[in-house]
């Protein structure tokens, strides 16, 4: 037994070595990286500071003065979640070469298929959050930054003004989330709700008489 607890603790302390060779921002993504493991496994009611230090191998102290507290450990994941969509769609859509038809049906799959590798967690972050004012202004900061992203993409294609274009955005990004939380609750296929979502851009986007 005594042999065995010389190897456990010789374990630890090389666990305990790999985990200093983290520099701080190598440290936080990891973190964010297993927080977001446990949405996904557990849900979101089973995110608290000392689980995620517990899951990611480090001690309590190591997970609080990255976040400080819960709420903004959910914030920055909330954020995390928005970069990694938002650069997908990047990667994904340019205008170049393609009609407004065949940016429309790539926009919308582009949309839902971040809901779908996000499992819900998107929506569960949300919900945790529910009620927080800190979290109001971040989805705002947020869907800002999105809608800006979406006109950017669909304004070669129509005359609008940047305005009225910015709130037609704002309209089918709110009906691309709802079809993709109808996804995720499994009322609908991820090809059904990009395929609804496209031709919701499409009739969206058409000159008003």
């Amino acid at each position: 037994m005594k042999r065995n607890t010389r190897k456990s603790r010789a374990g630890n302390g090389e666990e305990a070595k790999r985990a200093r060779r983290l520099s701080g921002p190598e440290r936080k993504r990891q973190l964010l990286d297993t927080a977001l493991r446990i949405v996904r496994e557990e849900g979101a009611d089973r995110l608290t500071l000392g689980y995620l230090a517990s899951r990611a191998g480090v001690s309590k102290p190591v997970a609080y003065d990255h976040f400080g507290t819960r709420s903004k450990l959910l914030i920055e994941l909330y954020r995390l979640i928005d970069r990694r969509q938002s650069d997908a769609l990047r990667e994904t859509l340019t205008t170049e070469g393609r009609s407004f038809e065949e940016t429309a049906s790539l926009l919308a799959a582009a949309h839902v298929h971040c809901h779908a590798d996000t499992s819900g967690e998107w929506h569960a972050i949300g919900a945790a959050l529910a009620g927080s004012e800190e979290k109001e202004a971040v989805y705002q900061e947020l869907l800002d930054g999105y809608v800006q992203l979406f006109a950017t993409v669909l304004r070669p294609y129509f005359a609008l003004e940047d305005t009225e274009l910015e709130r037609r955005c704002v309209g089918l990004i709110g009906a691309g989330d709802a079809l993709s939380a109808a996804m995720v609750r499994g009322h609908c296929s991820e090809a059904d709700a990009a395929k609804t979502f496209a031709l919701l851009i499409r009739g969206g986007l058409r000159e008003m008489p």
